[in-house]
C-alpha cells in the first residue's frame, strides 16, 4: 500500500521482504582507505574540500565545481624482505569542473586550480599512508576545466536555498546488520593509529569481505604487507595469523560464528605472497576510480537498495548527486531511531534540476515493520522526520567543511543533522 501525504512529494510504502538479517545469505565488503579504489575517493573529496575553503576564503562563498573523476594508474614495484624499491611510480590524476577565474571590477582573477588540487592531493596521501612519499612514489596530476556555464548559473541562482545541479537521486537505510557492523569494524581497526603502532607491517590496503549464511560468517581479508616490516617468510606468516586472531576478537563480540582466511592468494611454495614496498596495490598495477567503492556509508552492499552515484569530489552545496545520498542515510537513521517500529527503513530521494534542493521530486520511504505494526499508521511521524531534515539539508555542507573525516566516517559521527 502507498499512502500519499500532505507534503505529496513523500510517499510511504511497506516493503513485502525479510530484512537483510533474517535472509540466508549477505554479502558485504569493504574497501580500506589504503585500496586504490578509496584512495580515489579520498582524492577527489580532499580537492573538493580545499575549494571549498578557498572560495570561501576569497569570495565569501562556494563556487561551482565538481571533481568527482580520479583516476589511479598502479606503479612497478619490487618488494623483498626488509626492504623493496618501487621501479615505476604510480599516476594519479583528478579531473572534473570548477569555477577558474573570477570578475572583480574591471579585471579577471585567475583561481589557482592546480596549487590546490594538487596540495589537497599530497596532504590526503600524508595522512592516509605511511610509506607513501607523494614527492617520489607518484606522478600528481590534475584535469580540472571550466565549469559549463548554464550549471554556474543554476548554482548562483539558488539564495539561500540552493537549486539542484542535477537531476539524480540518492538512498540511503537503516540500520546496519551485524555484518556490516562487523566488517565496518574491522577494517576500521586494522587501519587505526594503534593497531599501526602494534603491528606496523600490516598496510594501509586492506579490504574485507563478508559472507554470511545463516549464522555463519566467512570473512576474506586481503591485507598488503609491508616489506620494511618483514624479515622473512616466518615473518610473513606471523603477521598473518596475527591478523587472523585479531580478526577473531572483534568478530567475538558478534553473534555469528567467523571463519577468517587472509591473504588467501598466497602460495608460499612459490614464493608468491601478498607483499608491497609502500602498503598498497597501487604500486604494483592495481588501478583506482572514483565511484568504484564504498558507497557514502562506507559499504558495498548487493543486499541493499543503493545509488551507483560517485559521491566523492561533488560539491557540498548544490549537488544532489552527494547531498541526497547523505540526507537519505540521515532520514533512514532517524526514522528507525525514533519510532522504534521498524526491522529496516529505505529512503529514496530523487531531485529536479533547477528546483531547491529542500524540495525533492520525491521522498520514498520503504519500510519493513516489526511484527503487528501497521505501516499507514506511521505516516505522519515519519513525513515530520522527513521534512525536518529537508529543513535542515544546507547544514550539511557547514558540517562537511567543519570536519577532516572521509564521507562514511561523517555519517558514523553525524546519524542526522536534525538540531
Amino acid at each position: 500500500m502507498v499512502l500519499r501525504h500532505e507534503a505529496s512529494f513523500i510517499t510511504v510504502e511497506e516493503l513485502a521482504q525479510k530484512a537483510v538479517y533474517e535472509q540466508e545469505v549477505e554479502i558485504v565488503e569493504r574497501k580500506g582507505k589504503g585500496h586504490p579504489d578509496t584512495l580515489a575517493d579520498s582524492l577527489s573529496e580532499a580537492v573538493c574540500r580545499e575549494l571549498c575553503k578557498y572560495y570561501l576564503e576569497n569570495y565569501g562563498t562556494i563556487l561551482h565545481h565538481n571533481v568527482d573523476k580520479a583516476l589511479v594508474v598502479g606503479g612497478r614495484a619490487i618488494p623483498r624482505y626488509g626492504g623493496g624499491v618501487l621501479c615505476e611510480p604510480i599516476y594519479i590524476a583528478v579531473a572534473g569542473r570548477a569555477v577558474t577565474h573570477v570578475m572583480k571590477g574591471n579585471s579577471i582573477e585567475m583561481v589557482p586550480i592546480g596549487s590546490i588540487a594538487l596540495k589537497a592531493m599530497k596532504e590526503r596521501i600524508k595522512q592516509t599512508f605511511r610509506h607513501l612519499d607523494p614527492d617520489i612514489h607518484i606522478i600528481l596530476d590534475y584535469k580540472i576545466k571550466q565549469g559549463s556555464v548554464d550549471l554556474v548559473k543554476v548554482f548562483e541562482l539558488g539564495g539561500s536555498v540552493p537549486l539542484a545541479n542535477d537531476t539524480s537521486f540518492g538512498v540511503g537505510y537503516a540500520p546496519l546488520t551485524d555484518t556490516e557492523k562487523l566488517v565496518l569494524e574491522v577494517e576500521k581497526t586494522l587501519n587505526s593509529p594503534d593497531y599501526k603502532k602494534k603491528n606496523p607491517a600490516v598496510g594501509e590496503d586492506i579490504k574485507v569481505l563478508a559472507l554470511r549464511r545463516g549464522r555463519k560468517v566467512d570473512l576474506t581479508i586481503a591485507c598488503a604487507m609491508i616489506s620494511f616490516y618483514i624479515k622473512s617468510l616466518d615473518d610473513y606468516l606471523k603477521v598473518k595469523e596475527e591478523v587472523k586472531e585479531d580478526t577473531l576478537k572483534i568478530a567475538s563480540k558478534y553473534d555469528v560464528d567467523v571463519d577468517v582466511k587472509v591473504n588467501v592468494a598466497d602460495k608460499p611454495e612459490l614464493g608468491l605472497i601478498y607483499l608491497t614496498v609502500t602498503g598498497t596495490s597501487a604500486e604494483a598495477g592495481d588501478d583506482g576510480n572514483t565511484g568504484r567503492g564504498n558507497r557514502a556509508n562506507g559499504l558495498i552492499t548487493p543486499n541493499r537498495y543503493m545509488s551507483l552515484e560517485a559521491v566523492a569530489g561533488k560539491n557540498p552545496v548544490s549537488h544532489v548527486g552527494k547531498i541526497y545520498n547523505i540526507v537519505s542515510t540521515n532520514i533512514a537513521s532517524k526514522i528507525y531511531r525514533e519510532t522504534r517500529k521498524v526491522k529496516e527503513v529505505y529512503v529514496y530521494m530523487l531531485s529536479r534540476i533547477g528546483h531547491p534542493i529542500n524540495k525533492p521530486l520525491i521522498v520514498d520511504v520503504k519500510i519493513v515493520p516489526q511484527q503487528g505494526v501497521h505501516v499507514e499508521l506511521m505516516r505522519y511521524e515519519v513525513e515530520s522526520i522527513v521534512q525536518a531534515e529537508l529543513e535542515n539539508v544546507i547544514k550539511i555542507k557547514e558540517q562537511l567543511l567543519k570536519t577532516s573525516l572521509d564521507l562514511d566516517e561523517y555519517l558514523t559521527s553525524v546519524p542526522s543533522l536534525t538540531l
